[in-house]
């Protein structure tokens, strides 16, 4: 099934084809029930193709150990699947030209509940501003390509490294996805 999910060729964003070295599809399950969702590949992500590795990822794989889970339990994708220049935010019209992609995975996997990793994702996929810090674990009912989903707003795991005070934060939110996934039947997650 990933072969229909992934995207193998795009040139919709001219920077962005001219910075990848790759595209960088979502990795897990196609049926997990937590699907994370962050901004962009970094470097590191451009080099191996896989999303949310180095210090952020690490941060995400010990946080999701902490709860019984392990990489492999989750799905972990981003909004952009090419490495913005010089790491920056991606633009109004490079989310706009990922954006069925990414609706189109989601709706493949078919997540209990969405995780909006930062800004850029929690504003991209609610549609509107977001005080991530404040609404941090706040559970939202979207409309994403016209069908109802649960999305939780989540500090990004980088926050941590720079705050260690987003620590509890970003834990929390963690928790309350957890909770909020099959009203607490953790069975689709793995065992606990």
């Amino acid at each position: 099934m990933t072969d229909e999910i992934d995207v193998t060729d795009c040139t919709r964003c001219p920077a962005l084809c001219d910075s990848r070295s790759r595209i960088v599809n979502g990795v897990g399950p196609t049926d997990a029930s937590l699907l994370f969702v962050g901004e962009a590949p970094g470097r590191q992500e451009d080099e191996t193709g896989e999303p949310f590795v180095g210090r952020s990822g690490d941060v995400l794989d010990e946080a999701l150990r902490d709860r019984g889970l392990a990489r492999r339990d989750v799905r972990i994708t981003n909004c952009v699947r090419c490495r913005p220049p010089d790491n920056r935010d991606p633009r109004a019209e490079e989310l706009a030209n990922c954006r069925p992609y990414l609706d189109h995975e989601i709706d493949a996997i078919d997540p209990e509940v969405i995780v909006a990793l930062g800004k850029v994702p929690s504003e991209h996929l609610l549609g509107r501003s977001v005080a991530v810090t404040a609404e941090a674990g706040s559970l939202h009912d979207v409309s994403i390509a016209g069908t109802p989903r649960r999305t939780l707003v989540c500090v990004h795991p980088a926050a941590t490294l720079y705050d260690p005070g987003q620590r509890e934060t970003f834990t929390a939110a963690l928790d309350a996805a957890v909770e909020f996934v099959d009203g607490g039947d953790q069975s689709r997650l793995g065992d606990f």
